[in-house]
């Protein structure tokens, strides 16, 4: 089973380069329960990048840089399927 609704779906984000950034998501009720991972522009995010941090649902940037700007969609998966929130931009000047 995988519900349609994020229990929290990520909202925008605005923070000024150098400073870390949060985007929060709780996924969809589901058994099994899902795991959440992040897409960056279309792209799945890669945590290997040791800036980001993906943790129960957020995805925290430690020190944000121009280049982590874009439109982030927090993706829930379990063996029935996947479903993606809506997008959350993260903004940084």
């Amino acid at each position: 089973v995988l519900r349609d609704d994020f229990r929290q779906p990520p909202g925008d984000v605005v923070v000024a380069a150098g400073e870390p950034a949060v985007l929060e998501c709780v996924p969809p009720r589901g058994h099994p329960e899902p795991s959440v991972s992040w897409k960056k522009n279309g792209v799945r995010v890669s945590d290997k990048d040791e800036r980001l941090t993906i943790r129960g649902g957020k995805l925290m940037v430690a020190s944000t840089q121009k280049s982590d700007a874009g439109v982030y969609v927090c993706v829930a998966t379990n063996v029935v399927g996947e479903r993606n929130s809506e997008p959350a931009e993260l903004v940084v000047f």
